[in-house]
């Protein structure tokens, strides 16, 4: 697993891609219990190098109901982006992850972690990765058929402070799945 990570933090595959260069953000271990899938860094985690480390990783926290120290443990919580590197900004916020990433890199880290016994998917790219064609037409309909993807997936969306309009159009998110999710990572845990 040493090997793997390392071979990941050393990746330059889409080098000529990124603006800001080369930084993979990720955390695992062996002995990870739940895998975070997110998007891919933003400018600040890019620059710190930590996995989260942004109001998203606050908001996330404070939706899994867990402290950092918990967070931070790469035994419990692996954390691993579509895109390990921060691909920029656009037009409306950051360019999408890099498509190399997870083809390259995800199913080899899955082989060395094998207690998973979550996936946390948030956000479009990596719903449509892991869930295929039983993704539903909008990212709001897949979340609502959360069901239909436990115990292995459960899709939610991105924690990122641009989602707190689309957190006040679905309160049903608050109110059903947050408990629900605080109640799969408590009984994983």
């Amino acid at each position: 697993m040493q090997k793997l990570l390392q071979e990941i933090s050393s990746c330059r595959v889409c080098e000529s891609f990124l603006l800001t260069g080369c930084r993979p953000v990720i955390q695992a271990s062996k002995k990870s219990k739940i895998a975070i899938i997110g998007q891919a860094p933003g400018r600040k985690v890019h620059e710190s190098g930590i996995p989260w480390d942004d109001k998203s990783g606050d908001n996330l926290r404070a939706w899994l109901g867990v402290s950092k120290e918990i967070f931070y443990d790469p035994d419990i919580f692996a954390l691993v982006p579509m895109g390990f590197c921060y691909p920029g900004t656009g037009k409306s916020g950051d360019l999408p992850p890099r498509p190399e990433c997870a083809p390259l890199w995800h199913q080899k880290l899955w082989d060395f972690m094998p207690d998973i016994k979550l996936t946390l998917l948030f956000g479009q790219y990596a719903q449509k990765h892991y869930l295929g064609k039983s993704t539903k037409k909008t990212l709001t309909e897949t979340v609502k058929n959360y069901k239909a993807y436990l115990p292995e997936y459960l899709p939610l969306p991105h924690p990122s402070p641009r989602n707190n309009i689309w957190m006040k159009k679905n309160e049903w998110f608050a109110e059903e799945i947050i408990p629900e999710l605080r109640k799969v990572v408590t009984y994983v845990l």
